[in-house]
């Protein structure tokens, strides 16, 4: 039993010892060495003394390397990481490592370092060589890029350090556990806020529907322009000031937006790096901006979740631009799945929550074997609500009616294509024949459609 127990303590501290342990390249340069003086040894006998005199030397150097290699442990590691990154876009991640020197040690050391950064990332700059001087800090940078949202975690930091000769290289491990949120693509509302700034929204895409002063609620008494409507003169005003004075008007405020959003399998479709549902995560936060900015309230539900994952979530219509931070913290990390949509479902937890007329905009993945149950669930939403179904569309099918016909199955697949988008398009004409707002684009042009349909809305007083 004793001499058991013996091994296994032996055997533990020799794959302690030469656990990442890899040899370096002094170390081939001197094997290069001894095998030469063998080979001289072997035709003059009388100078195998020195090839002996070499091995021992040899032997001793390595332990000696060894043993000043495993006196370097005093390593710390710091990151700086954001605590919120934005879902496709290249972030910062700073290194801050430091050494202090032991006895046997030197007062620098080499080695080569990786982050264990989030498996759903992307990286640039990394591994990188670094010299650590005895007490002081060394700083590193490299990028990041998320390309899935939610809860990710940097787990530490992993060193292959040189011995003192580069006869040994062995891999440490620093521990450093840094936690990070990826939101939703944000910067495009940041665009927006510095372009409507300039007025320069049409480099988005934004159209401006209508000039200023013909919304539909009373704002203010100016005085007569040139081109204002008779309709828009305050007679008892222009009375009494002795000049006419034009009745200013802006549009409805307090008018409240509800996102039904689909995390059901079809928006897990990809047609870049993002999904059909990030892109559509992205158009919600972008309309949501605009609609805050107009005075209006902005919530959310979902539909075709699991119960034991992303449950269905709802967000009752608040006011205030502080909405949006609620959004993405109800919502980065929210995923799609692989249930099926039922429409009428996700209608009802709607018409059971939002009491208040409000403009509904569905954000789906449409097919064509959904007509049954999307035109039933649609038509009970407008009893109550203005709806916009917004559907996303795959490139793909773009790209097959681009490509020319070389041969029989590139034939086929045009036709089932351009069948597919006729059962499509019978669809949309049912649903546009019973009053729903349709918006059928590809995933990249959704977000500016979504906002110019809003600002026509806002604007003709349908809401």
């Amino acid at each position: 039993m004793h001499l058991e127990a013996n091994m296994n303590t032996l055997k533990y501290l020799l794959n302690e010892l030469f656990y990442g342990l890899k040899p370096g390249n002094t170390l081939f340069i001197l094997l290069g060495l001894l095998t030469l003086i063998g080979l001289i040894s072997s035709v003059w006998n009388e100078l195998l003394w020195l090839w002996y005199i070499s091995l021992i030397l040899l032997v001793l150097l390595l332990i000696w390397d060894l043993i000043r290699l495993y006196s370097i442990h005093l390593i710390w590691g710091e990151r700086e990481v954001p605590t919120k990154m934005s879902l496709g876009l290249w972030h910062d991640v700073t290194l801050r490592l430091s050494y202090q020197s032991t006895y046997f040690s030197n007062k620098k050391i080499h080695l080569n370092i990786f982050d264990h950064y989030p498996v759903n990332c992307k990286l640039k700059d990394m591994p990188q060589k670094l010299t650590l001087y005895s007490d002081q800090y060394a700083v590193l940078k490299y990028a990041i890029k998320p390309v899935k949202r939610g809860n990710e975690y940097f787990l530490g930091m992993q060193c292959l350090i040189q011995s003192p000769w580069s006869i040994w290289l062995r891999n440490h491990f620093v521990p450093n556990i840094s936690k990070t949120m990826v939101y939703p693509n944000f910067s495009s509302i940041s665009q927006y806020a510095l372009l409507a700034t300039d007025n320069l929204l049409s480099q988005l895409g934004i159209k401006k529907i209508r000039r200023r002063g013909e919304g539909m609620d009373f704002n203010q008494l100016r005085e007569y322009r040139a081109g204002d409507p008779l309709k828009q003169i305050d007679w008892k005003a222009t009375s009494r000031l002795q000049k006419l004075i034009s009745k200013e008007y802006q549009d409805e405020k307090d008018q409240e937006i509800i996102f039904l959003l689909d995390c059901g399998r079809r928006m897990l479709s990809h047609d870049d790096e993002l999904s059909h549902f990030d892109h559509s995560l992205n158009a919600m936060l972008l309309l949501s901006y605009v609609a805050l900015h107009h005075g209006d309230a902005v919530g959310f539900s979902t539909f075709a979740t699991k119960n034991n994952q992303n449950a269905q979530r709802w967000l009752p219509a608040k006011k205030g631009m502080s909405t949006i931070h609620n959004l993405l913290n109800n919502v980065y990390d929210l995923q799609a799945n692989t249930v099926t949509p039922d429409y009428t479902q996700g209608v009802s937890q709607v018409l059971l929550k939002q009491k208040k007329r409000a403009l509904i905009i569905v954000l789906t993945n449409l097919r064509s074997e959904d007509s049954d149950d999307l035109l039933n669930a649609l038509k009970l939403l407008k009893h109550k609500h203005l709806v916009i179904l917004a559907s996303l569309k795959e490139q793909a099918l773009e790209q097959v009616l681009d490509k020319p016909v070389n041969d029989f199955s590139e034939a086929l697949l045009l036709a089932s294509t351009c069948d597919y988008q006729s059962q499509q398009r019978i669809l949309f004409d049912q649903l546009y024949t019973h009053g729903i707002n349709i918006i059928d684009v590809t995933p990249d042009k959704l977000a500016i459609k979504l906002v110019n349909r809003y600002l026509e809305i806002k604007t003709s007083g349908q809401l």
